[in-house]
């Protein structure tokens, strides 16, 4: 997420209330989660085993709990609670507005749109053109929709993240204040759920089709002309890359990579990352002809075991 316009380090510090190190009038362009940091951007860390990480990575601002060495270029913002301050930066630059109506004033739609009843259009929502988004869809802040797209009936477009912070007191919730991009061609069915970037962005890319009761998680992005079967059940800073297809009630963990042209059967279990152009089966999931012959193998086994039993009792 980028600000309106660039900040000094003083300036964040003040509004955290926080000390820091490094020049006052050194530069902050926004704020971003690790995965999808860029120079200019603050990044926040609160365990010692992703100090590192966290350091090099290519966020230039680090938001951090204790006094480090700094790499030569960047800067520290030395807080008691990161995660507590990355949600007060959060609350301040991008703050929750309420709705004045079911298609907000600010909200852009193109020409030839339809948008049939009980529609929610939120706040500086992008539509384009030649879009159909049929009734009780519900489209949150800043969400980008380009154009020739379809979202079927009783869809959802950028609720909150599901990420939380277990504290002694119970959950604390990292606030989200990213956006759902949804680019040309791309068709949602019915019922799915796209959950809005923390501070970056959900993206399907062109040309995508979603069936009915998909649920994508935050930052997720999905390649062109991929197609998902129902009631699969993608995690969070997932990347699917083109042309995937996923079969129904495929389920998958955060932080993995999908390859170009994967085939994925249905009811997989997804744990890792799986190279591209191949057909996948199982839980965990592994190339589909090799899981096959495995389970081949397994029903064989009341057999041995009774051919077995039979040549001790002779």
């Amino acid at each position: 997420m980028k600000f309106p316009q660039v900040h000094t380090l003083r300036q964040i510090a003040t509004i955290l209330d926080c000390d820091f190190s490094g020049p006052e009038d050194f530069p902050v362009h926004g704020m971003n989660e690790i995965h999808v940091v860029e120079s200019g951007d603050i990044v926040f860390v609160d365990h010692p085993k992703y100090y590192d990480k966290a350091l090099n990575s290519a966020a230039t601002v680090i938001l951090i709990n204790k006094q480090v060495k700094c790499p030569e270029g960047k800067a520290l913002l030395l807080s008691d609670d990161p995660f507590r301050d990355f949600n007060k930066l959060t609350n301040y630059f991008r703050p929750f507005e309420k709705a004045a109506g079911l298609i907000a004033p600010s909200a852009s739609i193109g020409k030839n749109t339809i948008i049939q009843p009980n529609v929610f259009i939120g706040n500086n929502v992008t539509i384009g053109e030649n879009c159909v988004i049929h009734p009780n869809v519900i489209i949150y802040d800043h969400t980008v929709i380009g154009n020739n797209v379809t979202i079927h009936a009783g869809t959802v477009l950028g609720a909150d993240a599901f990420y939380y912070k277990n504290r002694p007191e119970g959950f604390d919730k990292l606030i989200s204040g990213g956006r759902v991009v949804i680019e040309d061609h791309v068709d949602l069915g019915a019922l799915c759920t796209i959950d809005r970037g923390v501070t970056g962005s959900t993206l399907i890319k062109e040309g995508s089709k979603l069936d009915n009761q998909v649920h994508v998680g935050h930052d997720t992005v999905i390649g062109k002309k991929c197609l998902i079967a129902s009631q699969t059940g993608i995690a969070g800073c997932v990347i699917i890359e083109d042309e995937v297809t996923i079969w129904g009630q495929v389920g998958m963990t955060s932080d993995i990579t999908i390859g170009a042209g994967a085939v994925i059967l249905a009811q997989s279990g997804i744990s890792k990352s799986l190279p591209g152009n191949t057909t996948y089966f199982g839980c965990p999931a592994e190339e589909a002809r090799k899981k096959y012959r495995e389970l081949a193998s397994i029903r064989k086994i009341p057999d041995i075991i009774e051919k077995l039993n039979e040549r001790d009792a002779g």
